[in-house]
């Protein structure tokens, strides 16, 4: 796969003027089923739903409701028992294990409430990862990194351990660890649940940033509904299904 060379070019095929785009993922008639016999755990039950490029969806719902299933399954960690998960047109059940592990690399992003950053190396170094994973240069890996915090709002802190930064600047690296490898879709879940409410609000500002002003297509789970105020659509679970999809109105 060719990396792109625009420093913000976060999304594939964006919509003209901030509308969305083509369709990017897709879920049709998406079962999944844990366990057996009495064990059985209905996790997913007959989702289907659309995310276009340039959107910003939020995922709701209680513990256990389906939420984390369906971002397990939207980041090609876990797979349908029935149905099927297309991306970018592509079913993904097609896809082999190399492919899949090329899908993740090159195309997704992923954020985690625990910010998962190597305690002993620095925020710059956290960055050059998984482009030594996409097999980049070093001269490349250390450009790309300095611009991913560079839109962070990090510079200056790239030398920085994740001891010697606060929980939000914590996030804000795993974010710029998230977008550096330039992915189609960035996979958010509950990424203010260990912050405090102002910080919880940068965050969500910066995301909204990423979405807004680089066309970068973000899926959020969360539990909060301030938090899911910042997207434009929410999916609503309950007990495995879709139970509503709301429309967000913004100020303009």
């Amino acid at each position: 796969m060719t990396s792109r060379s625009a420093k913000t070019d976060f999304s594939a095929d964006p919509g003209v003027d901030g509308a969305p785009g083509p369709s990017l993922v897709r879920f049709e008639n998406v079962h999944k089923i844990y366990g057996k016999g009495d064990a059985q755990v209905r996790a997913l039950d007959g989702v289907s739903f659309e995310i276009k490029s340039g959107e910003f969806v939020a995922v709701m719902g209680a513990s256990g409701s389906g939420k984390s299933t369906t971002m397990n399954m939207l980041g090609c960690l876990d797979v349908p028992t029935r149905g099927k998960y297309f991306f970018r047109g592509v079913d993904v059940a097609t896809l082999s294990h190399d492919q899949l592990a090329l899908l993740r690399r090159h195309f997704l992003g992923f954020v985690f409430q625990g910010f998962n950053l190597l305690a002993r190396t620095s925020a710059l170094e956290n960055l050059e990862l998984p482009l030594i994973y996409q097999r980049l240069d070093k001269a490349t890996r250390r450009r790309r990194a300095m611009e991913a915090l560079d839109t962070v709002g990090l510079l200056g802190r790239e030398h920085h351990t994740p001891a010697e930064l606060s929980g939000g600047q914590q996030q804000r690296v795993a974010i710029a660890r998230a977008i550096v490898t330039r992915p189609s879709l960035l996979l958010a879940d509950e990424p203010t649940g260990n912050l405090d409410s102002a910080r919880s609000h940068e965050i969500m500002q910066l995301l909204t940033s990423l979405n807004k002003e680089h066309g970068l297509t973000v899926v959020l789970v969360t539990h909060e509904d301030d938090i899911a105020a910042y997207a434009h659509r929410r999916l609503e679970f309950k007990d495995g299904k879709i139970i509503g999809q709301t429309n967000v109105q913004h100020a303009a």
